[in-house]
């Protein structure tokens, strides 16, 4: 299947009436395994990836984050949805850019946190959260 083509399933998943369940694979095996399980979209855990590899929350950089998309992506068929944590910067290009990046691994959808990086606990003011989800929607385009 294509990524044009998963990220139109992506969308008819989200035009149907109700809701629709996603699985939170941790590794390619993890993938698997909630593909045979009949789930009809995948969305990462930067959490659980991280707890995989022994590292803590947020502890994982953006480069080896992306390696792990790209391995996800190429592990089913299924849609995969990208947690791209705050987006690995504080400034909406930083954000556009992972966007741009991780669309390359193969995802067709993500979410952006707001959590400020800076004051544990707190979030971002929203006009700066709101600016970096166009700066997101614009680098989808």
């Amino acid at each position: 299947m294509t990524q044009l083509q998963r990220a139109e399933a992506f969308q008819d998943l989200h035009r149907q009436p109700g809701l629709f369940m996603v699985a939170n694979p941790w590794d390619t095996g993890s993938a698997r395994l909630l593909a045979s399980l009949g789930f009809p979209a995948l969305a990462s855990t930067s959490a659980g990836a991280a707890a995989a590899w022994g590292e803590p929350d947020y502890g994982v950089d953006r480069d080896r984050m992306l390696a792990h998309l790209r391995e996800l992506a190429a592990a089913t068929d299924l849609p995969l949805s990208a947690d791209l944590e705050d987006g690995y910067g504080s400034q909406p290009e930083d954000v556009a850019e992972t966007i741009r990046l991780a669309a390359a691994t193969g995802v067709v959808g993500a979410s952006i946190e707001d959590i400020d990086r800076h004051r544990p606990g707190h979030c971002l003011p929203l006009a700066v959260a709101v600016e970096r989800v166009e700066a997101a929607v614009d680098a989808a385009r």
